[in-house]
């Protein structure tokens, strides 16, 4: 199976490191953005690739945990391209920071043969109301639900727990262990 990660800042790039350090290592990845400083508070970048693109340093800081099939490329999403980008992902991992590009992932990737996984409310510092609803039987949501990171601070120690149980849900069905 592989997995499918739009969007590689603070949920995708946590996701992926957590994956590999579970033993997944077939991703697909997908981001335009650059490493700034201000996003090493939570993402799994370091202070040596700030203005590197995020997709490609973290294929570099993958392949330093194990080898494996990290595809990337340094990619805007939109309704022309995110479909055929992700034809070939089985579990698809939603990552943005923007409303617009989080409607575009579901929208344009539902489909009933591919778990879709979507977060809502990463922002602030409390997790005791993070939860994990499963929508349809391949379709979750992760997140406290009202936190929007336009009100909120983000924090490592929220990002991860929500990057964690993203995590949990993907091992859980890739072992049938649900």
């Amino acid at each position: 199976m592989k997995i499918g990660i739009a969007g590689v800042g603070g949920i995708g790039s946590n996701v992926a490191m957590h994956l590999v350090r579970s033993g997944i290592t077939n991703l697909k990845f997908g981001d335009f953005d650059k490493i700034e400083k201000s996003n090493l508070n939570r993402q799994f970048y370091f202070e040596d690739q700030i203005g590197k693109y995020k997709a490609e340093a973290l294929r570099e800081n993958l392949t330093k945990i194990s080898h494996g099939n990290y595809e990337y490329e340094i990619i805007k999403f939109n309704e022309k391209n995110i479909k055929d980008f992700f034809k070939d992902c089985d579990i698809l991992v939603e990552g943005f920071d923007k409303k617009e590009f989080k409607k575009l992932f579901v929208e344009e990737l539902y489909d009933r043969d591919k778990i879709l996984i979507t977060v809502s409310g990463i922002g602030g510092v409390d997790t005791s109301n993070i939860q994990v609803i499963q929508k349809l039987k391949n379709f979750y949501v992760i997140g406290d639900m009202v936190s929007d990171i336009s009100k909120y601070k983000t924090y490592s120690h929220k990002v991860n727990i929500i990057a964690g149980k993203i995590s949990e849900i993907i091992l859980k069905e890739l072992y049938n262990e649900k």
